[in-house]
Formats: structure tokens, C-alpha cells, sequence
């Protein structure tokens, strides 16, 4: 669940309140009980730091190197001969 700031217009009260996506938005302040309670545009609470998990794993760089497939197709080469 997300959580939303909001501040009152009227006497400044500012709170943070965890909330459904489908909740309705608040509207009444709980400090002074006027209907001038809003939410607020805020910077997202999390930070990616590190190699993270795309740099790991979707960038393809670091893939395992396979040996070349027989190409006499007889299994003489190196390959073949020491399976």
C-alpha cells in the first residue's frame, strides 16, 4: 500500500497516512476538522543503488561462452572427441 502526504490549508497540519490505491483521498483534517486536508505531490521513497538487478541479469554481457558446434559433423574435433 502506498503512503500519502497530506497538509491542511487552513492551519498547516501536515501528515503522512498509508492508504488503498482504491480508497478515496481524505478531505477533512484530523487536527482541525476543516475540509481543506489535501494530498500533496511528493518524491517517490525509494533509491536504486548499486549493480542492482537489471545490471545482473538483463544486460547480456556476461554470458557463458559455448563451444562452436562440429563443423566436419564426423566428431573429430576437439569438441566431439572428448565427449
Amino acid at each position: 500500500m502506498p503512503i500519502y502526504e497530506y497538509r491542511c490549508d487552513a492551519c498547516g497540519f501536515q501528515k503522512e497516512h498509508l492508504q488503498k490505491l482504491s480508497d478515496p483521498p481524505l478531505s477533512v483534517c484530523p487536527e482541525c476538522s476543516r475540509e481543506s486536508y489535501g494530498k500533496l505531490l511528493s518524491a517517490a521513497g525509494f533509491q536504486l543503488k548499486g549493480s542492482g538487478w537489471y545490471a545482473t541479469d538483463f544486460k547480456g554481457g556476461n554470458k557463458p561462452k559455448t563451444p562452436p558446434p562440429c563443423q566436419t559433423g564426423e566428431g573429430s574435433c576437439s569438441s566431439c572427441a572428448a565427449s
